[in-house]
């Protein structure tokens, strides 16, 4: 990892990197597991006992504190405007079965952090400045993902949202109430002054840069779809190969034109068969049919189309060679985004004026930021984790690192409520 040097040090007296690490630690107890992970997740009574953490913490830093429909928590301290829109920042505290420490959570505990910062600075914003706990970013437990801040967003209606069930059957409306956390508040989303969320790379970039800053220019447009193949079942001795009408050989040959078509597309381009599942599943039997997702991301949406149109061709021709039929159905569909100009640049000075190594950098994942962008100017600030690995418990991230994010969003902060307060 990144080993922050004197100069970045003595930039980054003003976070106190030990409280903010001892913070992060605290709320890893929640759902420890045994491999040094972190199983928490949303709407669950552990995500309750975090939840009533963040909540105590923030109060104990002088935050009033008010929680929507949805599960959303805001912890907003005034402003010297009350009725500017506030400076926001935050994440996630559930995670995902096998999930770390870090992810989703630096987010929210860099803004604990802020607001524990300049209390000890006795800093005054123009702006509120307000930290969120977004509900079920993971989808873990219900799909879809990034849901607390999609119905921020008038993404998803809340009706639609309550009624989502887990595995079990229970709603999410039934596991709000039943942690305490179904609130008052109005759920679509109140003017946004600026919005930034902190968070771990959850990939090896920054570490293979040997980076300490992450300035996240937008995040990858996502295509996903559902892939059937069928073909016939058969007895695998007695049928002649070249009157086998196989659902896997034609699998196979999509795997390989997903890949390939992200090779052919970089930079930024990434192609994944997630799941495959064959049947009957029996080791004499030919497979007759074969389900499978594909996983399409780009930065740029003309590119992103041209991935699809030729594994389409791909499937197309198989299927013709190998006699088979397929339904292709589309699953999910997020454009490309391209985080504002002056929250990008916010981020990037703050790095520059700290003296911390920066590179820029597209986002691959979804985050909750995304949603936030359509609401009003938004980035994102990412720090290097080890090995480029997440959603995974043996995520793990430098304190340093997370420190020096979190020196890089108290001023990007700063300067957006400045900016805020310009404007209006």
């Amino acid at each position: 990892m990144n080993a922050a040097h004197p100069l970045q040090q003595q930039a980054n007296q003003s976070i106190n990197g030990e409280r903010l690490w001892a913070s992060l630690m605290e709320l890893a107890k929640l759902g420890a597991t045994v491999k040094g992970g972190v199983c928490r997740l949303a709407l669950t009574d552990l995500d309750r006992q975090a939840r009533d953490i963040f909540v105590r913490w923030c109060e104990d830093a002088g935050c009033t504190i008010s929680v929507d429909a949805v599960g959303n928590i805001f912890a907003r301290r005034p402003g010297l405007n009350p009725d500017l829109p506030p400076v926001m920042t935050g994440s996630h505290i559930d995670t995902q079965p096998t999930g770390g420490k870090f992810d989703g959570c630096f987010g929210v505990l860099a803004g604990v952090e802020v607001l524990r910062t300049l209390n000890a600075l006795n800093i005054q914003t123009q702006a509120p400045i307000e930290v969120v706990v977004w509900t079920n970013e993971e989808g873990s437990r219900f799909a879809p993902c990034m849901m607390g801040s999609g119905v921020f967003a008038e993404k998803f209606t809340l009706e639609e949202t309550l009624a989502k069930t887990d595995a079990q059957g229970v709603t999410v409306g039934e596991a709000l109430n039943a942690i305490g956390y179904a609130g008052s508040r109005k759920v679509s989303g109140h003017p946004v002054g600026a919005y930034f969320e902190a968070h771990i790379e959850q990939g090896p970039i920054l570490e293979d840069e040997r980076k300490t800053i992450g300035v996240v220019l937008g995040a990858l447009g996502q295509k996903w779809f559902d892939l059937n193949l069928r073909g016939v079942e058969a007895h695998a001795g007695p049928t002649p190969m070249h009157l086998s009408k196989d659902a896997l050989v034609g699998a196979a040959a999509v795997v390989a034109a997903v890949n390939k078509a992200a090779l052919d597309h970089q930079p930024h381009a990434c192609g994944t068969v997630g799941c495959l599942q064959a049947y009957p599943g029996s080791r004499n039997v030919i497979p007759g049919e074969v389900r499978m997702t594909l996983d399409f991301r780009h930065l740029q949406p003309e590119r992103l189309d041209s991935m699809i149109s030729d594994v389409r061709e791909v499937i197309e021709a198989t299927c013709a060679k190998h006699g088979l039929s397929f339904e292709l159905t589309p699953t999910a569909d997020f454009p490309p985004l391209y985080f504002n100009p002056d929250c990008v640049n916010a981020v990037r000075n703050a790095a520059s004026e700290l003296g911390l190594s920066h590179m820029d950098i597209v986002s691959g994942a979804g985050h909750d930021a995304i949603f936030l962008a359509e609401l009003g100017p938004a980035g994102m600030i990412f720090v290097p984790c080890e090995g480029g690995i997440s959603h995974n418990e043996i995520e793990n991230a430098d304190p340093k690192d997370l420190a020096a994010g979190c020196a890089v969003l108290l001023k990007a902060m700063l300067a957006a409520s400045e900016t805020v307060a310009a404007q209006h």
